[in-house]
């Protein structure tokens, strides 16, 4: 059987002609079919010919597929109900199970999970009325913010507030903004160069943080390890020795696995870090073995007649980790706008097409990794000079942690991982009296679960990650967890 030949442009004859739609514009001319699964959240096409149902009409609301949404929420909420609740024992294994269904606090996860559910179903409506109620103070803002010198004013104000914020808080909340909150910013702008930037999965990433730890310890004191240096160096001279060492071990790990990609670096790296941690771990005479290291001297200037020593008092270490994250943020900001910091964008988003262009692709990706590393390395001089520390503060665990802050702040946002930090550390010390050390990360992964759903390009994104999202949202290009979408049109 033949098939008739199409027609011309606008004639009757020949096949039907089906019009060309690109992906995110409108679906076409009222009366026109649209896409059954596009209006998502929005509703439901309603009658044939009519107009679309309100996502809360009863027939779009309790429809099978958001009720079986419900049903699976209020599962969760059960489950977490259970998981947070009283821990039971060998003799009657379900009994704490029990208690903590029966138990009044199981009303706060179900409404927790309904909440949930209502925000899903009634997403875009609740989006499109916050965005109109919050108008009129955007607007001026927005438009301060984009004029010249805008960004440069809200970082001032920001940094003021950093500055009197340990001045209100208790002596223990100051010692979580330099222990957690301060730590854990520079390490989060080291990572950030690796997976924000250069596109690199790296889970070993606290195993140059461990080396920068050990190296402080070896070069400045002659008790805390059984292996040591024969001679002592003020920890300030160690700053740049820790830093050449972290940055030569991610070189040495980089050069032979760096044209692995994806997955199968970042199985390498976990597979680092936790060699890292089992050495220090297991080598009891060389570092201590899990006892840790002990009488790492504190911070100290002795030089031109100023005499000065970090104690146990945390604002000085405070205001020293505030002015290297500030210096570490320019400085990665000049590095992303150079000729670097494009062609680790080249190579985030096309690794192929940009050696196919000249880039360097692998000496750029070893670049990287040595920055990163480097970073960690002088993160683990001030941590060692700060505090007592062992093998477990350099677990796997904690590695996750730092990914899971550059994740959460924004990928590729210098600004947005240090705010990533201070939401995520600064949950940890609320519930440090609040909840056992067992539960915490409940509450971890649920704040980190409703972020990817809700805004999955982080707390602070990146101009770049926040145009790759909203690129995907009209149906140009496809997004990852690393990439930047391309702007074409998916083929």
């Amino acid at each position: 059987m033949s098939t008739p030949p199409a027609g011309p442009p606008g004639t009757g004859g020949g096949a039907a002609t089906v019009p060309l739609r690109i992906a995110g514009s409108p679906a076409g001319p009222a009366g026109s079919s649209g896409s059954a699964g596009s209006s998502g959240s929005a509703g439901s096409s309603g009658p044939a010919g009519g107009p679309a149902r309100p996502a809360w009409h009863p027939s779009v609301l309790f429809a099978p597929a958001r009720l079986r949404q419900l049903g699976a929420l209020l599962l969760v909420g059960v489950l977490a109900a259970i998981v947070t609740g009283p821990t039971g024992n060998s003799d009657k294994p379900l009994q704490a199970a029990k208690d903590s269904i029966v138990d009044v606090r199981i009303v706060l996860y179900l409404g927790l999970a309904v909440a949930l559910w209502v925000l899903l179903v009634l997403g875009a409506q609740l989006r499109g009325a916050l965005e109109r109620v919050s108008a009129p103070v955007r607007a001026p803002v927005g438009a301060a913010y984009g004029r010249r010198g805008g960004p440069i004013v809200l970082n001032l104000v920001l940094l003021a507030i950093a500055i009197v914020a340990p001045m209100v808080v208790s002596t223990a909340a100051q010692q979580s903004m330099v222990n957690d909150i301060g730590i854990y910013a520079l390490l989060a702008l080291g990572l950030n160069v690796v997976v924000g930037y250069a596109g690199l999965l790296d889970l070993g990433y606290i195993a140059f943080f461990a080396i920068g730890a050990y190296a402080t310890a070896y070069f400045t004191s002659q008790t805390a390890m059984p292996w040591h240096a024969p001679f002592v160096l003020n920890p300030f001279f160690v700053f740049p020795i820790a830093l050449i060492l972290a940055a030569l071990a991610g070189v040495i790990l980089g050069a032979p696995t760096l044209r692995l990609r994806g997955d199968y670096l970042a199985i390498v790296t976990l597979g680092f870090g936790e060699i890292i941690h089992l050495v220090a771990n297991n080598a009891d005479n060389i570092t201590n073995g899990a006892r840790g290291a002990f009488g790492v001297p504190h911070l100290s200037i002795d030089l031109l007649g100023i005499d000065y020593k970090w104690g146990i008092d945390p604002l000085p270490y405070y205001y020293l980790l505030l002015v290297i994250i500030v210096v570490v943020m320019i400085a990665f900001g000049r590095l992303e706008r150079s000729r670097i910091g494009r062609s680790w964008a080249a190579i985030r988003e096309d690794e192929i097409a940009a050696e196919a262009t000249g880039v360097a692709t692998l000496r750029m990706k070893l670049l990287a990794f040595a920055i990163g590393a480097s970073v960690s390395g002088f993160a683990g001089v001030l941590f060692a000079s700060k505090q007592f520390f062992n093998p477990q503060s350099f677990s796997l665990q904690a590695s996750f942690f730092v990914v899971a802050v550059v994740i959460f702040g924004g990928m590729g946002s210098r600004l947005g991982v240090v705010v990533g930090a201070v939401v995520l550390q600064g949950l940890a010390f609320y519930l440090r009296d609040k909840v056992p050390p067992a539960d915490r990360y409940i509450y971890f992964g649920a704040i980190i679960v409703i972020m990817m759903i809700f805004r999955p390009q982080g707390l602070v994104p990146s101009r770049r990650r926040r145009r790759e999202i909203q690129l995907v949202e009209e149906g140009i290009g496809a997004a990852d967890s690393l990439g930047v979408a391309p702007t074409g049109g998916q083929r």
